[in-house]
């Protein structure tokens, strides 16, 4: 049996506090592995399936249900009875660990010593083959069983060794309780509680092995993070991956989007019902009186898939989520930095720096035939170089307004034609808004609107608070922060797409109508921006840091995690 009561381990944890969760067994099995991925998978609650993951899950389809077996207590449990209990939740307050175990069986005839407690072994479920190692497993497995006999041990029954199942070799391998491995143990357990209690995600691991196969790689970026802080690391293109999963557009005058199944139901008025599989859905954006049903919106919440609600103009209105990301520490820096005005100023320098060169790039790359626009471009570079040297926000706002006068002043140069088919043609003149005075108006404010709600929403995601900014002030229900990280890509994303839309001949004049001075979008050319929207998002480019090729989503999604995490 264990001795509990002479314990004689290096860094033995402390009492658990009664405000804080016990920390699961299978967290310490992580910390032991990585210490910053048991942080963003305990502490900031992230999360993402691989093969790996999803293959474990099935390994453990017998012993995990939800209807778990009795476990008697030990002194109601003779030395000679069979024992076969699963998915068996234990927790001590003492050791600060709470663990489901897979399976417990009696350690056999003649293991316990008659007088003491019934001897008992844990039995956990792995995927995969067994591991040609000395000590019979890996660390992290070996530190996880251990964690179980001392929840045992505690409990009263008598564990000196447990067993790893292999489901794919089909083989157990016999692990020893030892001093050693329980002083392991009890060290990475107090090891993840002080990682906890430091309110900071640990540094990724030099270990290369470790990171290819990783479930979190995605959002851990622990080469760009190294890259980021050390500067001495070159990024591997490990992490470089989209998400198939890509927004679902509702637009219509009545809709209902119901679920069956795995998939979403989408009935639009008289139209057949048209499908889209959960798993490939990243979010569902609704224009217009489109009813989602509550089970839908349940299993929305459960997948942790916003949805975004427009009026059928067009216009924001907000989103729905569930219960959020809970990465507190995240949010407290991001309000402590936005009251730090030379933060906020140094931020907001780049961020327009960005924007201006982004724009003078566009207008250099599609300016029509012929047209120089030298002096367009040179007051561009002039304000560029005076946004980074901006002495307050004040004076920074002025050289944005200068410098977007100076690029609207030529965007025209950039439209072809007029499009043939009779109505008003796609010229454009100033820029204006609320309400727009013309189609491409109309058309930039359209993907504007797109492009912050598609920040807003990545910033909840990665658990930022989109609505307090370090440029834009905050104002009651302006999302300051997702206006904030849309101004660069303003340029590369919003008015690209509306100019392909145009250039191509995807939006015609017929998809637009003037009243009263102003002009709104109709159904098709609201649809054909979302496309071309979409399709700039898609798009791949050699990132600006790294080298790598990933889409522009990927950048802006990304960039935003390890603003995050590192």
């Amino acid at each position: 049996m264990l001795d509990l009561a002479e314990p004689e381990l290096p860094l033995p944890a402390p009492p658990l506090a009664e405000d804080l969760p016990p920390m699961p067994a299978r967290m310490v099995n992580e910390f032991q592995y990585c210490p910053r991925l048991a942080y963003l998978e305990w502490v900031q609650g992230e999360w993402a399936d691989t093969a790996d993951t999803v293959e474990g899950r099935h390994a453990h389809r017998r012993v995990d249900t939800d209807r778990p077996d009795a476990l008697p207590p030990a002194d109601q449990l003779g030395d000679d009875e069979r024992l076969h209990a699963r998915s068996v939740t234990l927790s001590s307050r003492r050791l600060g660990v709470i663990a489901r175990l897979d399976l417990i069986e009696s350690a056999g005839p003649g293991s316990g010593d008659g007088d003491g407690p019934p001897a008992v072994v844990p039995v956990d479920y792995k995927r995969g083959r067994r591991p040609h190692v000395a000590a019979g497993a890996y660390d992290p497995e070996r530190v996880q069983l251990c964690l179980q006999g001392l929840l045992l041990a505690e409990h009263g029954y008598a564990c000196t060794e447990g067993v790893l199942y292999y489901r794919d070799s089909r083989e157990r391998v016999r692990i020893v309780f030892d001093e050693a491995l329980q002083a392991q143990a009890a060290a990475a357990a107090h090891g993840l509680r002080l990682a906890v209690a430091a309110g900071r995600p640990p540094p990724p691991t030099d270990d290369a092995r470790k990171c290819p196969r990783c479930a979190l790689v995605g959002i851990c970026l622990p080469d760009e993070v190294l890259a980021l802080t050390r500067g001495d690391t070159a990024p591997r293109p490990l992490a470089a991956r989209d998400d198939p999963a890509l927004p679902v557009y509702v637009q219509a005058g009545y809709g209902k989007v119901g679920k069956k199944g795995d998939t979403l139901e989408i009935a639009l008025e008289d139209r057949p019902p048209v499908k889209a599989r959960l798993a490939d859905t990243s979010q569902v954006a609704v224009f217009g009186a489109v009813a989602i049903t509550t089970p839908c919106l349940h299993e929305l919440m459960r997948r942790d898939i916003p949805v975004t609600w427009h009026s059928h103009g067009g216009w924001f209105l907000g989103h729905t989520v569930g219960t959020g990301h809970k990465n507190v520490e995240l949010r407290t820096a991001q309000y402590r930095a936005s009251f730090d005005e030379a933060f906020c100023l140094r931020f907001a320098r780049d961020l327009v720096a960005a924007k201006i060169r982004n724009a003078r790039t566009l207008l250099r790359r599609n300016r029509a035939d012929g047209d120089s626009a030298t002096e367009a471009l040179a007051a561009l570079k002039r304000h560029e170089s005076h946004a980074h040297t901006a002495a307050g926000m004040g004076e920074l706002l002025g050289v944005e307004g200068a410098a977007a006068a100076a690029y609207f002043q030529r965007f025209e140069s950039m439209l072809k034609a007029a499009a043939p088919g009779g109505g008003f043609a796609f010229d454009f003149a100033r820029r204006n808004r609320r309400p727009p005075a013309d189609p491409v108006n109309a058309l930039l404010s359209f993907a504007y609107a797109l492009l912050v709600r598609t920040f807003a929403v990545t910033l909840q995601a990665v658990g930022f608070d989109p609505y307090r900014g370090f440029y834009h002030q905050p104002r009651y229900g302006r999302p300051a922060l997702a206006l904030d990280m849309m101004e660069p890509f303003r340029p590369l994303i919003a008015d690209s797409a509306v100019l392909t839309a145009i250039n191509n001949g995807e939006v015609h004049p017929k998809d637009f109508v003037r009243v009263a001075g102003s002009v709104a979008m109709g159904q098709a050319g609201r649809k054909a921006l979302i496309a071309a929207f979409e399709r700039r998002l898609s798009q791949e480019i050699a990132h600006p840091l790294f080298g790598y090729q990933v889409s522009y989503r990927w950048c802006g999604k990304n960039y935003l995690a390890v603003s995050g995490t590192k």
